[in-house]
């Protein structure tokens, strides 16, 4: 074999061996961008949740900042608690979440298997109708909205900030994208032994999407529970503001305490950690789905 061959059919091989390896600047320049994204994502956070903790003898505009409290105190939280009622903002809150998480979880689920798994005229006229809804935005119904509410008489109530968030656009694309990844041939064995479209939708198709569901869940509440605008515009009797809304009475006209605030949003984010922390495995398994198919 001449020299020139061994150069041929080594030079692949030198190429593999390199082949997904970092050199020392590549890898601190990743280092160094996951850092920078981790202090974007999660500064805010840390920097409200030790403002909650900061007592009122201790200053929270040093020139230094100081994320950990040299007195660490709960006296905030207490405070929250005297000055608004918390837990009938939150109970209004989560009969909100409720019925988003479960109007999506039921109506989109439905509707992506329908427009996934059955055959029916104006199929891609409806899917094209749910694609071209994501082009406007929630700002511009809002008013139509309103107006249907208002003349169904249910203004200022839950249930008519609950109604319009029961079925996302968005979710349902999810949906059907999740359920048009099943292999076709699960269905047509379905259809050999005699099952129907709801059987065929119970017992074959939904075990086997539950991790998109998840995720539509954990979105669908989040965006409930952290919804300030809608609420806002619907709701006018104190009694029946959700918490996001209620919140803004910690903020007063001549003076704020920035500790109070920061310990109302920490209150505000404990049910939306519970949440993704008891989902949070059917959520990555839902992203898996979405993504690879094997």
């Amino acid at each position: 074999m001449t020299a020139t061959a061994v150069r041929t059919t080594q030079a692949p091989r030198r190429r593999a061996r390199g082949f997904g390896r970092m050199g020392p600047g590549e890898r601190i320049a990743r280092y160094a961008l996951l850092i920078f994204v981790l202090l974007i994502s999660i500064g805010p956070f840390l920097w409200q949740l030790s403002t909650s903790l900061k007592s009122t003898s201790e200053d929270i505009y040093t020139r230094i900042p100081q994320l950990w409290p040299s007195e660490p105190t709960l006296d905030n939280y207490a405070r929250v608690l005297d000055a608004i009622p918390v837990w009938q903002f939150i109970g209004n809150s989560l009969f909100v979440a409720v019925f988003a998480v479960g109007g999506n979880v039921i109506f989109s689920t439905l509707a992506g298997f329908a427009l996934a798994r059955l055959r029916f005229r104006g199929r891609k006229a409806v899917l094209g109708l749910f694609l071209a809804t994501l082009i406007l935005p929630g700002e511009a119904t809002i008013i139509a909205n309103f107006v249907t509410i208002r003349n169904v008489g249910l203004a200022d109530t839950l249930l008519g900030v609950a109604l319009p968030g029961m079925i996302a656009t968005l979710n349902v694309l999810l949906m059907y994208n999740a359920f048009r990844m099943l292999p076709e041939e699960i269905d047509q064995a379905a259809v050999i032994d005699g099952a129907n479209a709801l059987q065929r939708f119970w017992f074959v198709s939904l075990p086997s999407v539950k991790g998109t569901v998840a995720v539509i869940a954990i979105f669908s509440f989040i965006g409930a529970w952290d919804d300030f605008l809608w609420p806002l515009i619907v709701l006018t009797s104190p009694d029946q503001f959700t918490l996001t809304i209620g919140l803004q009475y910690l903020s007063g006209t001549f003076a704020n305490d920035q500790r109070m605030i920061a310990a109302g949003s920490m209150i505000a984010f404990i049910p939306i950690a519970i949440v993704f922390a008891v989902l949070q495995r059917h959520f990555f398994k839902g992203v898996e789905e979405g993504g690879v198919k094997g």
